[in-house]
């Protein structure tokens, strides 16, 4: 890696807000030697183009020996992100691959066939008469060959011991912050009636620690196995007997991975095992701290990284987290340029929504959030419902208050589609959404208030949360929370002349801003300082829809005199 070539690999025609502070001190902290740099960057501060000149000055082949790897990865955990990625024309010299799935055959007859079921996955020995236009292997071979590769951290860590993908000398994480607990998930084996093709065969006994687990594991690898060479003899598979084997290749990959670290007794994993139903029902194996894990997946696949993200909030817990040795580690603080004016927090507090409170509570956030649409008449705003459970109860409150003409809402099969509709909407439609504090760019009109109806704790009927706060872990619970508060205050403010308000209902809040204080970034501890309670109008749903929902379309403030917080935006 050369560091010093960042400031001419930056893609942008010029440097904006701290962005020129940030290329120096990510250059000075390559440069004392740290192998991983930790960028901890605001929302708006141009994190994709950080990441683009920290992946230009990875090795090239002039500048190499034989055995030294060059190049470099840029990868994310949302896809969302690298679709943006994609469609940045600053970014065009990234190479974007996507798992076979996203790509339809060329063939025809098969061209609503994805990759992964065509009859190159089908046929033995199949001679494709048109490989060298696949889409999938021609993004595949591009980006193998090109200087950087873009992929989501699934096709990343998917591809870890791939002759396609192997070592590079930079690898760029964006979005990093969750990286820990994205490795547990992707590590976690859930084996079930819908997960395992051959569960009649074996179905799982009674299983109550992590031997037990290893011993099913091993048995239900050898009866995988088995099935696999039968349909890896056969000329031709159905698409169904293709997605089995598929299936059973990963299943016999996972499973081999868990009893080989579950039994190595220098292994820093902890495994948590679930089977809340006792014999003949599912198991759940979670990996705690994965360090392993990440090892084969990540660490290993380069020699100098950088993470970015907006939230992470304590170098040492991340490191520990992550497998990383804090002394080889440098975080590089980034300043957020936005005025803090522009970002309000308000305290319209109306009660704890934990379980226990929330059927008291909740009514009161729905009248809150009529109030808060007789504010915005003319605004798109976003309600970050935290649970199906929540979305749902609120939307029949506010049905039940006559305002559901300005409401949208979604369930899990149709989130994106939802999403998008909304945003192209030229109403002032509320949108009440669920696990949307992440990766959603909300920038001008297309939102200018939130609510946040519950402290987004992490659900402590999950195995891994319970056991970690058996151990005393409640550090690392108020900082998970935190970190998703942070990243929800950030969809609706994306530029320095941007504006929007951030409406906190759940009291729970408060009292989290107080417990995870040490962990909050100085630029965010400004937004909580500066919280008020705002003057709002007196209950009247009729107020509350302005004139009409997604079928009319409502004029804009001319001016900054014209907007109901102009007080606080002047």
């Amino acid at each position: 890696m050369n560091p010093a070539r960042i400031d001419e690999e930056f893609p942008a025609p010029s440097y904006r807000g701290a962005q020129a502070q940030a290329v120096r001190d990510i250059r000075a902290a390559f440069e004392a030697g740290n192998e991983v740099v930790l960028v901890r960057a605001p929302t708006g501060s141009g994190k994709s183009l950080l990441a683009r000149a920290i992946a230009g000055c990875a090795r090239r082949p002039g500048e190499a020996a034989p055995t030294e790897p060059i190049g470099a990865y840029y990868t994310t955990p949302q896809v969302s992100q690298l679709d943006d990625v994609a469609g940045d024309d600053l970014l065009s010299d990234l190479s974007v691959i996507r798992g076979k799935r996203n790509y339809s055959c060329l063939l025809p007859g098969e061209t609503t066939t994805p990759v992964d079921r065509a009859p190159c996955a089908r046929e033995r020995g199949f001679d494709c008469p048109v490989m060298h236009r696949c889409p999938y292997f021609s993004d595949r071979d591009v980006a193998a060959n090109r200087p950087i590769a873009a992929m989501t951290l699934a096709y990343f860590m998917q591809m870890a011991g791939s002759d396609v993908f192997g070592q590079r000398d930079v690898v760029v994480v964006d979005e990093a912050h969750g990286l820990a607990e994205w490795a547990e998930m992707y590590a976690t084996i859930d084996l079930g009636p819908d997960t395992v093709p051959l569960w009649e065969d074996k179905p799982a006994p009674e299983v109550t620690d992590t031997e037990d687990a290893a011993r099913y594991a091993d048995g239900l690898s050898t009866v995988c196995s088995r099935r696999q060479t039968e349909l890896r003899g056969k000329e031709e598979l159905t698409p169904e007997e293709a997605a089995e084997r598929d299936r059973l290749a990963e299943l016999v990959r996972e499973l081999g991975w868990f009893v080989e670290d579950a039994r190595d007794p220098e292994s820093a994993t902890t495994w948590v095992v679930d089977q809340p139903d006792g014999a003949g029902s599912r198991v759940v194996v979670k990996p705690m701290d994965p360090e392993r894990y990440l090892h084969y997946t990540l660490w290993d696949r380069g020699q100098r990284f950088a993470l970015l993200s907006a939230t992470i909030l304590n170098k040492e817990a991340f490191c520990r987290s992550s497998g990383l040795d804090p002394s080889r580690v440098a975080l590089v603080d980034v300043d957020h340029t936005f005025p803090v004016e522009h970002r309000p927090l308000y305290d319209v507090t109306q009660g704890k929504m934990t379980y226990e409170h929330r059927d008291e509570t909740l009514p009161k956030v729905a009248r809150l959030v009529v109030r808060l649409m007789q504010r915005h008449p003319e605004e798109k705003g976003l309600i970050h419902a935290h649970s199906y459970a929540i979305a749902e109860r609120l939307a029949a409150l506010l049905a039940d208050f006559g305002v559901d003409s300005r409401v949208r809402t979604h369930d899990a099969s149709t989130r994106d589609a939802a999403l998008d509709s909304w945003k192209r909407s030229d109403g002032a439609d509320v949108f009440v959404s669920v696990k949307m504090e992440e990766a959603l760019d909300l920038t001008g009109d297309l939102c200018r208030w939130q609510v946040l109806c519950k402290a987004p704790y992490p659900n402590t009927r999950d195995s891994r949360v319970a056991s970690r706060l058996a151990d005393g872990q409640w550090a690392w619970y108020y900082r998970s929370a935190l970190r998703t508060v942070i990243q929800a205050c950030g969809r609706v403010v994306r530029a320095p002349d941007d504006r929007g308000a951030t409406y906190l209902a759940d009291s729970s809040l408060l009292d989290l801003f107080e417990r995870a204080r040490s962990d909050v970034p100085d630029w965010f501890a400004e937004q909580v300082d500066r919280m008020s309670a705002p003057d709002l109008p007196a209950f009247d749903p009729d107020a509350a829809l302005g004139g009409g929902g997604t079928s009319t379309r409502r004029r804009r403030p001319r001016s900054i005199d014209d907007h109901p917080l102009g007080d606080v935006w002047r």
